[in-house]
C-alpha cells in the first residue's frame, strides 16, 4: 500500500482528461505536490499543480522532466495517443507513432524516475491501460496497450524489491472530450480517477475501472470465439 498524503506525484498527460481529474484527486486527498506535464505546460489549469514540459517520446525531454522533479514517489503514466492505425491499410509511421507514444513512452518515463522513487524509499506507479489491451478490435491501438500490459506485468516483478508497487488501470470509454463523438456508456473521468489512487492507496495489481473491463477480462479464460463471434462461422 502507498500513502497519497504527504507524496509527490508526477502525472504524464496531466492537462487533460484522466490526467486532469487525477491531479486534482491527488491533492484531494493530501499529496504535498503534484507535477502535471503536458507537451504544453501552460495548458496545466489546475492552480496548485507544478506545470513541466515533457514529449513521452522524447528521451532528452524525459531526462529534463526527471532532473527538475526529483522528490517524485508516485509515478502515474497516462499520456497516450490513439490512432487506431489498420495494421493493413495505414501508414507504418502511424503504427510505429501509437507504439512510440503508449509503449515506449512510459518505459522511458519509468526508467528515469525508477530510480528516483527508489531513492526517496519507494513508492508506486500506476499505467494507464484500456479494455483494449485485452481486444484486438482497435488496430494499432489495441496492439500498443497489449504491450504496456504486458510492460507492467514485467515492471511490476522487477520493481517490487526495489519498494515500488506496480498497478495497473485498465477502463473502456471515458467522459472526455476525445469521446464526444461516442454512442455508448462512458464512465467520468473524475470516477476513474477515484478508483485508480483507491489502487494506489490499497496495493491492488490492477483496477477494472468499469464494467466492460471487468466483462471482459472476465472472458479471457473463455474459447477465443468467446471475445470474437464473428469467427464462430
Amino acid at each position: 500500500m502507498t500513502a497519497i498524503e504527504g507524496a509527490v506525484a508526477l502525472v504524464t498527460g496531466g492537462s487533460r482528461g484522466i490526467g486532469k481529474a487525477l491531479v486534482a484527486d491527488l491533492y484531494r486527498r493530501g499529496a504535498s505536490k503534484v507535477y502535471a506535464t503536458a507537451r504544453n505546460p501552460r495548458t496545466v489549469t489546475h492552480s496548485d499543480a507544478v506545470p513541466v514540459a515533457l514529449e513521452v517520446t522524447d528521451p532528452a525531454s524525459v531526462t529534463a522532466a526527471a532532473d527538475l522533479a526529483q522528490d517524485v514517489t508516485i509515478l502515474i503514466n497516462n499520456a497516450g495517443a490513439s490512432v487506431g492505425a489498420s495494421f493493413l491499410g495505414s501508414a507504418i509511421d502511424d503504427i510505429r507513432r501509437e507504439f512510440e507514444t503508449n509503449f515506449y513512452g512510459p518505459l522511458f518515463v519509468t526508467r528515469a524516475f525508477a530510480p528516483i522513487i527508489e531513492r526517496n524509499g519507494g513508492g508506486h506507479i500506476l499505467n494507464v491501460h484500456s479494455v483494449l489491451s485485452w481486444l484486438g478490435i482497435g488496430g494499432s491501438y489495441s496492439a500498443s496497450k497489449a504491450a504496456l500490459w504486458s510492460q507492467t506485468n514485467s515492471l511490476r516483478l522487477e520493481l517490487r524489491p526495489r519498494g515500488i508497487a506496480v498497478t495497473g488501470l485498465h477502463v473502456g470509454y471515458v467522459d472526455t472530450d476525445l469521446t464526444a463523438d461516442v454512442e455508448a456508456p462512458k464512465t467520468s473521468a473524475a470516477e476513474v480517477a477515484a478508483l485508480a489512487l483507491d489502487g494506489i492507496e490499497t496495493g491492488a495489481h490492477e483496477v477494472l475501472a468499469d464494467e466492460i473491463s471487468r466483462h471482459v477480462k472476465a472472458g479471457l479464460a473463455a474459447d477465443i470465439t468467446t471475445q470474437y463471434p464473428q469467427l464462430a462461422d
